[in-house]
């Protein structure tokens, strides 16, 4: 299969196991930065950029510090609803948004997890979005689900793998 087909299929494939769990429990268990980071999963799948520690601890890093910005400084604002242009409400929301993300850049620098999705989970939470601690956890237990879910795609792959060499010999 060729690599661009193989990397659109796994990338699909994980973003499945994180929507099936959404749809049926109910709970936040999809949000836009899973995408990218299923995406890095599916494209980098040995590198040092796919490892847990990386997907797992970058997320967890954003959504502490897009908690903890958004309860400092924006805590009852949320993005659902635009505050109007140029008031206190929208301040609170973009200088909540921008500690959370430098938080989360130095954070992950700081500790080896650099996950550049993890930069867009922080911006949702410190928007507002997903801004309770149990969301936090959801968020960050839908990543324990997809980095899961690609440890097992590989192993499957990679035992075909062996099985096809096995019948070809």
């Amino acid at each position: 299969m060729d690599d661009r087909t193989g990397t659109t299929i796994h990338t699909g494939l994980l973003l499945s196991t994180t929507a099936a769990v959404a749809w049926l429990s109910g709970l936040p268990m999809l949000f836009p930065s899973l995408g990218p980071s299923a995406f890095v999963l599916a494209l980098f799948q040995d590198s040092d950029a796919t490892a847990p520690r990386r997907v797992i601890g970058g997320h967890a890093i954003g959504v502490a510090a897009g908690l903890l910005a958004y309860h400092l400084l924006a805590a009852g604002i949320s993005m659902t609803n635009s505050p109007a242009p140029g008031s206190i409400a929208g301040l609170r929301l973009a200088v909540s948004a921008v500690l959370a993300t430098t938080l989360t850049a130095g954070g992950m620098l700081a500790t080896g997890t650099r996950h550049p999705p993890a930069c867009a989970t922080t911006l949702i939470v410190s928007l507002g979005l997903l801004s309770t601690p149990l969301e936090g956890a959801l968020i960050v237990l839908a990543v324990v689900v997809l980095v899961v879910a690609h440890r097992l795609l590989l192993a499957t792959e990679r035992a075909g793998a062996r099985y096809g060499e096995k019948l070809r010999s």
